[in-house]
């Protein structure tokens, strides 16, 4: 009797356990529906955020681009008054600089969003390419304030 009634009990057990660790279809179908749904919203916001990263960034640069610009045609000012030779020398440095300026604005412009991964690629790049040109800048002003 002892025997029969723990057979019963550890059979009611696996049977509950069996059944309580079961799911219906419509419960799975249910938790695939709201996992869809958080992986899309998930998806929505990683891409609001690139964008926004995509926007702030021109917004950043566009105002580096017009500080150069205004960089430049400053040391223009500056230079009028230098020596032919110097002034010559001066104005092909700044009409370098100034067509690297616009080739740059361009390239921000031209850029169209292509991927997380891609525009993480553009911007470490062209990052690299905006300091250059700054450090350009900054060393022919200071070359000019040397002499």
């Amino acid at each position: 009797m002892k025997n029969k009634i723990l057979k019963t009990a550890a059979l009611t057990f696996i049977v509950g356990a069996i059944l309580t660790g079961c799911e219906t279809s419509a419960e799975k179908v249910e938790k695939a529906q709201i996992n869809l749904s958080q992986a899309n919203k998930d998806l929505d916001e990683a891409q609001e955020e690139y964008v926004t990263d995509i926007e702030s960034y021109r917004k950043e640069t566009d105002e580096k681009i017009a500080a150069n610009e205004k960089s430049m045609a400053e040391f223009e000012t500056r230079v009028a008054n230098e020596k032919k030779e110097a002034k010559a020398d001066y104005n092909k440095k700044i009409m370098a600089l100034q067509q690297k300026n616009i080739d740059m604005k361009k390239r921000m412009d031209d850029y169209k969003a292509d991927g997380k991964e891609k525009w993480e690629l553009f911007k470490a790049d062209f990052t690299k390419g905006m300091d250059e040109m700054g450090e350009s800048l900054r060393d022919l002003t200071s070359e000019h304030s040397k002499k």
